[in-house]
């Protein structure tokens, strides 16, 4: 028998599945580690930036705001103390408009 016919049918996902494939609920985040040491503090500034921007992006999609234009700085602020992260700084809101923009 070949070894392929041995191997089991991964389980299917949300675009290949015929219906509908159930979420595993509740959700539960993944459980932080550290990060990893010895990198320049800029490194540490940049990846907490884009985290950050990445919630307030998911945050805004949510809330109904999809186009980069709608989502000034005051609606992303106004986000940020809705779902409860401190006020981003003109440069995280930015990098927002750009994660929308390019996850078009």
């Amino acid at each position: 028998m070949p070894a392929a016919a041995l191997k089991p049918k991964p389980l299917p996902t949300q675009s290949s599945a015929k219906r509908p494939v159930q979420l595993d609920l509740p959700y539960e985040p993944v459980e932080k580690r550290p990060l990893p040491p010895g990198r320049p503090r800029e490194w540490y500034v940049t990846h907490n930036r884009r985290l950050k921007a990445m919630r307030l992006a998911i945050a805004l999609l949510d809330l109904g705001v999809y186009v980069p234009n709608q989502a000034r700085n005051e609606k992303i602020r106004s986000t940020a103390e809705l779902i409860g992260v401190h006020p981003p700084s003109d440069t995280t809101c930015h990098m927002v408009r750009a994660l929308m923009r390019y996850s078009r």
